[in-house]
């Protein structure tokens, strides 16, 4: 999808770089993305921290953001109980691991895409990498529900995860009934 999202960005832009130059541009940004290791997030359980190391997981930055992020916690199973989600990077590769209860035993994994896909050339701040987790609220979920539409959210009774490709767009996974429902996110 990155290749494809930069052919069209090539075509509609009119740049005066050459596509092997703007290509060679976004695989440089790709190694550059920021990546923190798991320690720099204290408040993770110290089983989901040691699972995180295990795997190799380094958690990406959205720049300019400061402070360290990437790593949430909600109820994202169910009422009273408290989940982390983290945006794990394993060579180049990213995907949401979300630890039921602070367990480390067990986490799903969804959401997984390429670093690279997730760039995008942010004006000044130049190619920056643009994906971000947070909690979705039942207000959050259905306020974009009502203005977009898409996929009808079932009972809402707990937290989902917006996945966001930064000032672009997003998705609320929910967990609902052993599965994980794509529900619509910001546009």
């Amino acid at each position: 999808m990155g290749r494809l999202w930069l052919a069209v960005l090539l075509v509609g832009s009119g740049l005066a770089q050459t596509p092997p130059d703007l290509q060679r541009a976004f695989e440089t940004a790709e190694r550059q993305i920021l990546r923190l290791n798991p320690s720099a997030f204290p408040e993770l359980p110290k089983k989901v921290l040691a699972d995180l190391k295990r795997r190799g997981c380094l958690i990406p930055q959205v720049q300019p953001v400061n402070e360290p992020h990437n790593v949430i916690k909600g109820e994202f199973a169910k009422p009273g109980q408290t989940d982390w989600a983290v945006l794990c990077s394993i060579g180049g590769v990213s995907s949401i691991l979300v630890y039921w209860n602070g367990s480390a035993a067990n986490p799903a994994q969804i959401a997984e895409k390429k670093d690279f896909d997730n760039l995008q050339d942010s004006g000044a701040d130049g190619i920056t990498y643009s994906r971000a987790i947070a909690p979705a609220d039942r207000a959050y979920i259905l306020q974009h529900y009502q203005a977009y539409g898409g996929t009808k959210p079932p009972p809402l009774d707990h937290q989902g995860i917006d996945d966001a490709f930064v000032e672009k767009g997003s998705v609320v996974f929910y967990f609902y009934q052993g599965k994980w429902l794509q529900l619509t996110g910001a546009d």
